[in-house]
């Protein structure tokens, strides 16, 4: 009998999460390095294509990819290097930077775009589309609570 079986659900789901997002991330490098990007890389291109008509902050794609300002800054920069996006002071506040896609980053994403589907496709592979909702649903609570306690730890620290 499988081992996994006698744990509680939120345990289980609470490893079952770990485990796949380092398998995930494992697979998506492998995926990936033929085009010499991470999939970091990819995901910060992927949040700030999907999420933003104009220009983002650096604060903006911390938040919505979960990361810190620094963890966007140093992915930010190694794109950059490849010149597939840039920093940019905001016009109106010149401690903000923003990040811009560059044109030559239009054309360099739609290279790995079919294995990123493909990767994707065959990952939720026999999920019915009920499942994903309710999975869909889950993981938006969970990632609320990780935002309320993120905020509790951060009131707590101003206390401090």
């Amino acid at each position: 009998m499988d081992q996994t079986t006698q744990m509680p659900d939120k345990q289980y789901i609470f490893g079952s999460l770990l485990i796949i997002a380092n398998r995930m991330d494992t697979l998506l490098e492998r995926e990936l390095r033929q085009f010499g990007v991470t999939s970091k890389q990819w995901f910060l291109s992927v949040i700030i294509d999907s999420l933003f008509t104009e220009p983002p902050t650096m604060k903006e794609v911390a938040r919505e990819m979960g990361s810190s300002h620094q963890n966007v800054k140093q992915v930010a920069l190694k794109l950059q290097e490849k010149n597939l996006l840039t920093l940019v002071k905001d016009k109106k506040d010149r401690r903000v930077t923003r990040i811009r896609m560059t044109n030559e980053s239009q054309e360099f994403w739609k290279k790995p775009q079919p294995k990123g589907e493909l990767f994707t496709e065959a990952l939720f592979e026999g999920v019915k589309k009920e499942d994903l909702q309710i999975a869909r649903k889950v993981m938006q609570k969970i990632m609320d609570n990780l935002e309320l306690m993120e905020k509790g730890k951060d009131e707590e620290a101003d206390k401090e």
